[in-house]
């Protein structure tokens, strides 16, 4: 068709183009909001839900722990030793029948949780949590402390048994320390508690290990010493970075080992240093820092003589040195008795022995 054509037709040129319609807003309808207040139900039915089981696992956790501890650690207090067939075949069979008592407890409870849910939602974490809280009720006595001090024994190997040995030479030294003479002692210390407490605080030390060693050293009587010790801790050879580390906390420009509360600060930072030089292990570096950096310190001294511990290194040292940590933990664990029960406890009378096993020597985990 030729181009022209439709120009010159006054029909064509008067055809006008469609107005394009304009689509109207889409109204939803009502219905949408019955579906969003259903998923919210849902989710919110959900969250309870999953509240309810957390609750419920969390108390069968609580009791199948405590149950493992108390029955292994009499299992391994009843049977120890090392012949097969009256310790180590009893103590397999106890593991074995332990794990069937789990297995029938397991499908007791799944079948008493279908009727309980029956009743109501609520019935088995109320349980759970009900056996949960008998438990840690039972935790606090006498037989549980035992059974868990067992079961750390049998899991802990050589390095639990040495350090029950020691914990227990703590205990002896703490046993025959004259009580009239600990309370003068920590009389005295009041003076110097603050100081103390902000030195323990900076340091990230247990206040009452250095109360321990203050009392080890100076017995809260600070003085110059002929070995050349001074003050509250008895400061002698002390590293440049560990003075580098009490100027810092204390924010002075120079120190005065008179002056008690800089004495404190010296004494937590050599502490730590010779702590974290012996790797963590509260023996050796309590035993490192009463012998110092002399003769190369204690762990030139064990090299020497290829300790690798408090225990092996014991032998070959002299009275004083070797019995220092002792003497500092048993004075330690004074001070925590005095803080948690207002008194000293007659170790041998009653159930005090066990009662202060449970609160435990300062620096090591061996309470509850």
């Amino acid at each position: 068709m030729d181009k022209t054509a439709h120009l010159s037709n006054p029909e064509l040129n008067n055809i006008k183009p469609k107005p394009r319609r304009r689509r109207s807003p889409v109204v939803r309808s009502g219905k949408d909001k019955p579906q969003k207040r259903l998923r919210k139900k849902q989710t919110s039915e959900f969250k309870w839900n999953l509240l309810l089981i957390s609750l419920e696992i969390l108390g069968l956790s609580i009791i199948a722990v405590s149950a493992i501890i108390v029955l292994l650690g009499y299992s391994a207090s009843r049977f120890s030793g090392t012949s097969f067939f009256s310790s180590l075949l009893p103590f397999a069979i106890g593991v074995l029948a332990l794990v069937l008592v789990a297995c029938v407890f397991l499908i007791g409870w799944w079948k008493l949780r279908k009727w309980l849910q029956a009743h109501s939602e609520l019935l088995t974490p109320v349980l759970s949590l009900s056996f949960a809280l008998l438990i840690a009720f039972l935790v606090t006595h006498d037989q549980f402390t035992l059974a868990y001090g067992n079961f750390r024994t049998l899991v802990g190997g050589k390095e639990e048994a040495s350090r029950i040995t020691i914990s227990h030479q703590v205990y002896a030294a703490y046993r025959r320390h004259s009580s009239a003479q600990l309370q003068k002692m920590i009389s005295r210390s009041q003076e110097y508690q603050q100081a103390i407490e902000d030195a323990a605080r900076s340091f990230d030390v247990d206040v009452n290990l250095l109360q321990g060693i203050a009392a080890t050293e100076s017995s809260f009587i600070p003085r110059d010493s002929s070995d050349g010790g001074r003050g509250l801790f008895q400061i002698t050879q002390v590293p440049k970075t560990v003075m580098a580390q009490a100027h810092k906390r204390l924010g002075t420009e120079k120190i005065s080992l008179e002056n008690p509360r800089h004495n404190a600060f010296v004494g937590a930072a050599t502490f730590k240093h010779y702590l974290a030089e012996m790797n963590g292990d509260l023996f050796l570096g309590l035993l490192a820092y009463n012998i110092g950096p002399a003769n190369g310190g204690l762990r030139f001294i064990m090299q020497q003589y290829g300790a690798t511990d408090f225990t092996t290194i014991q032998p070959y040292l002299q009275t004083l040195p070797r019995d220092y940590p002792i003497r500092v933990l048993s004075y330690s664990l004074a001070f925590r008795l005095w803080q948690k029960v207002g008194k000293l406890l007659a170790y041998e009378e009653g159930n005090n022995a066990i009662y202060i096993q449970r609160i435990g020597i300062p620096g090591l985990q061996t309470g509850l």
